[in-house]
Parts: C-alpha cells; structure tokens; sequence
C-alpha cells in the first residue's frame, strides 16, 4: 500500500501538478500541549478544545464533506462512538467546509458527533494539517489523539479512512493502561 501511494502521488505531481504533502516539522508531535482553537459547528454553536478538558479527544481532520473517504472515516467514527464514549473520550472533525455543510453531511450520514467549519483555515495550519489540491487548500487526514490535560498523546497522519477508527480505538485504549 505504501509503495502504491508514493507512486500514485508521483504520478500526480508530475502528471497533474497535484501536491498532496504537508510539512512533518509542521505537525504538532505527541508529548506537545495541543493548540487550543474555537470553531464553528454544525449546530452554529462555537466549540473549543478548552470546553473538552478532562476527556480524551480524537481530532481528526478531513478535506471534504461527502466524499467517500471521508465519508467512510465518518461513518466507522459514528459506528464506534459508544466505545469511545466508553473510554470517556469525544470525537471532533475539521474540515475548511462551511458549518452549513456539516450541517447537511451530518443529516445525510447520520453522524452525532461535532464537525467544525475552519473555513479560515488556521487551525488547520495550527495542527500542520493543511494541504494543497490543483490550487485547492483544504485539509489533510490527519488526526491527533488529546489526552484529558491537553496533551497530544499520539500522531496519525495520511490515515486510511477505512481502518482509522480501530488504530485509534486501540490506541487509546492501550494509552489509557499508563
């Protein structure tokens, strides 16, 4: 699968002139406070990081509502949402899509759980989560697992939409034996 990516991500570079990458030093290592943001969500209301002090918290971001990618990650996020309510931990999606469409996304996909419009895209910069598609900024799969004290705890970055949930449900779990 990896040599599969690089060389389709060679193709798309040299082909189409596509960038898919982001800056590792950019990207926030475990052992880091996590940046703290307020965004709009789905609802309209403004959610911060700060408001989830005392859980666990999977911050994943993802470039678009309603593609199958990111789709699939909603939804196997949505599928494991009582184990991770289990393990006292919530889960929050970023996109640069409006909090209009999550709205829709959530109500098309059934999801319960906050999705935040950073439609000015800083706090995707903040995590080095920000990449650029034919001209196109939007996000990059990554996410980060926070602990209860603020803390980044683990680091995914380019994840797989379809097993994500699992090696992040794993994670915390063995995390959360320390």
């Amino acid at each position: 699968m990896t040599d599969r990516r690089s060389i389709l991500r060679a193709v798309g570079v040299s082909m189409f002139g596509i960038k898919l990458g982001y800056s590792a030093e950019s990207v926030p290592a475990a052992g880091q406070k996590a940046p703290d943001f307020t965004l709009p969500s789905e609802d309209g209301s403004s959610v911060s990081l700060s408001q989830f002090k005392g859980k666990w918290v999977v911050l994943y971001f993802y470039p678009k509502d309603g593609t199958p990618g990111c789709t699939i990650e909603a939804h196997n996020f949505q599928r494991d949402i009582a184990k991770y309510q289990s393990d006292d931990a919530v889960i929050v999606g970023v996109s640069v899509d409006s909090a209009d469409s999550h709205k829709g996304f959530c109500a098309k996909q059934g999801l319960t759980f906050k999705l935040l419009a950073d439609t000015d895209k800083k706090v995707c910069e903040q995590y080095g989560s920000m990449r650029s598609i034919v001209g196109m900024k939007m996000a990059a799969r990554n996410t980060f697992l926070i602990d209860p004290h603020g803390m980044i705890a683990k680091v995914w970055t380019g994840v797989n939409p379809g097993e994500h949930s699992a090696q992040v449900l794993e994670a915390l779990q063995e995390l959360k034996k320390k």
